[in-house]
C-alpha cells in the first residue's frame, strides 16, 4: 500500500482516499507509520507525541480510538493492541502470488516510466504523486529513480536523510539542494563548488549543478557576472539533445543575473519576451511560476509595488498547483535575498520572510537543518 502523509494538511492519503486527521491524531499516526512493526507502551507514545504537556495515558486510549475509527476505510493497515503493553501499526504486504499480472509486462513498465517522465518534464507533481499513490491499483512497478524522486517532489527530507532503502549517493542530489535552501548564499555557494571540485554527485547530476543550479546561487551570493560567464558554457550544453527543458529556466536565471546587475529596462523587457514566447511552445509548471518571480522582482525593482506583489504571489500559486515542494520553497528562496539586496516596502519583505520561514517550518527543514548539515559535509570532506 502506497501511503501519503500530508504534514502541513494533516492528512493521510493511500488506495484513493484521502483521511483528514487533528493534528495531534496526525503526529500519533506519523510516529506509529514511521515505526510501523514496534510495539510502544502508552508512557512510550505520551513522551514522544506530547513531549512537553501532561496528559494521561487514557489520552493515548482516545486518539488510538479516533484513529482506528478514521483509518478503518485501509484495510491493509491496522492498530493492533498488544495485551498489557501498549500499541503497534501494522501494513499488510501484498504477497507476489496476489500481485497484479501487469506488473511483470515490461512493455507496461516502459509505458508507466514514460508517464511519469512527461509529469516530471510538464512540472506535474501532484500528478507524479497520485500516480505513486496508485500503484497497486495500476499494477506496475515503481522505476527506482521515481521512487527516490517522489520523496523529493514531497519536500520530504526526513526520509531523503533516514531512509536506508536507497544509498545516499542515489540521495545525495536532492539533498544537496534542500541544503541550498537553507542559509547564506555565499556559504552555500563555496560549499556547490567544493561537491563539483570533489566530483562527488553521479555525472547527471554533476553536470545539472554545474551548468543550472549554480547559476542563481552566483546571483544571489551577489557576483552576478560569475553567472553570466557560466552561462557561456550553460548553452553550449544545452544545445546538446536531450536538454531541451533547461532553455527556459536557464533564461530565467540570465534574466535574474541582469536585474541584480542593474541591467536597463528595454533590455529586461526583451528578455521576459522571449522567454514568454519560450514558454507558449513548452508551458511547464515550474518553469513558468519561476519566470513569474524574476517578472515580480523586476517590477519590485521599479517601484510597482501592487504589480510585484500579484506576480510573486501568482508565481508561488502556480508553483503550488504544481506540487512540488522544493520549488516554491526555492522561489521564496529567490525573493527573499533579492531583497535583502534590493529593499521593498517593509510590509511586503516581511510577507515573505514570513512565509519562507513558515513553509520551511511546516516541511520540518528548520528541524533537520543541522542534520542535514552534518550528513553533507561529512561525505564532502571525508577522504
Amino acid at each position: 500500500m502506497q501511503l501519503e502523509l500530508n504534514e502541513s494538511e494533516y492528512k493521510v492519503t493511500a488506495e484513493g482516499i484521502t483521511i483528514e486527521l487533528f493534528p495531534k491524531e496526525f503526529t500519533l499516526f506519523q510516529f506509529l507509520y514511521k515505526n510501523r512493526g514496534r510495539t510502544f507502551s502508552r508512557e512510550q507514545l505520551l513522551d514522544k507525541v506530547w513531549p512537553l504537556e501532561y496528559p494521561v495515558e487514557r489520552t493515548v486510549d482516545d486518539h488510538i480510538y479516533r484513529l482506528r475509527k478514521k483509518l478503518g476505510k485501509l484495510q491493509d493497515l491496522d492498530i493492533k493492541t498488544v495485551r498489557g503493553f501498549g500499541y503497534s501499526l501494522t501494513m499488510q504486504e501484498p504477497s507476489a502470488a496476489m500481485a497484479n499480472p501487469t506488473t511483470y509486462d515490461l512493455e507496461m513498465q516502459k509505458t508507466m516510466r514514460e508517464v511519469f517522465k512527461k509529469y516530471h518534464l510538464y512540472g506535474q507533481g501532484r500528478s507524479m504523486l497520485i500516480l505513486a499513490r496508485q500503484q497497486d491499483v495500476l499494477g506496475y512497478a515503481m522505476d527506482p529513480f521515481y521512487s527516490i524522486y517522489i520523496h523529493f517532489v514531497q519536500g520530504d527530507l526526513d526520509w531523503l536523510l533516514n531512509t536506508t532503502e536507497v544509498g545516499i549517493e542515489e540521495r545525495f542530489y536532492s539533498l544537496l539542494i534542500c541544503y541550498v535552501l537553507l542559509g547564506d548564499p555565499k556559504k552555500k555557494l563555496e560549499f556547490c563548488e567544493l561537491v563539483l571540485e570533489k566530483k562527488i554527485l553521479l555525472p547527471p547530476q554533476h553536470r545539472e549543478v554545474e551548468i543550472l543550479n549554480i547559476l542563481d546561487l552566483y546571483t544571489l551570493a551577489g557576483q552576478p557576472e560569475k553567472a553570466l560567464e557560466r552561462l557561456k558554457l550553460t548553452y553550449e550544453v544545452i544545445k546538446e539533445p536531450g536538454y531541451e527543458s533547461f532553455i527556459p529556466i536557464t533564461a530565467t536565471s540570465e534574466m535574474l543575473a541582469h536585474l541584480w546587475m542593474g541591467t536597463e529596462d528595454h533590455v529586461i523587457e526583451r528578455m521576459a519576451t522571449d522567454i514568454e514566447a519560450l514558454l507558449l511552445e513548452k508551458p511547464y509548471l515550474r518553469e513558468i511560476g519561476s519566470y513569474k518571480v524574476a517578472r515580480g522582482l523586476w517590477f519590485l525593482r521599479r517601484q510597482s509595488w501592487r504589480e510585484a506583489e500579484q506576480l510573486l504571489d501568482e508565481a508561488l500559486q502556480v508553483l503550488e498547483m504544481s506540487g512540488f515542494v522544493p520549488m516554491r520553497i526555492y522561489a521564496l528562496y529567490r525573493i527573499v535575498h533579492y531583497c535583502n539586496q534590493f529593499p521593498p516596502k517593509p510590509a511586503l519583505y516581511r510577507k515573505y520572510v514570513n512565509l519562507f520561514e513558515r513553509e520551511k517550518e511546516e516541511r520540518g527543514f528548520h528541524r533537520l537543518e543541522q542534520s542535514l548539515d552534518t550528513v553533507l559535509t561529512n561525505l564532502v570532506t571525508a577522504p
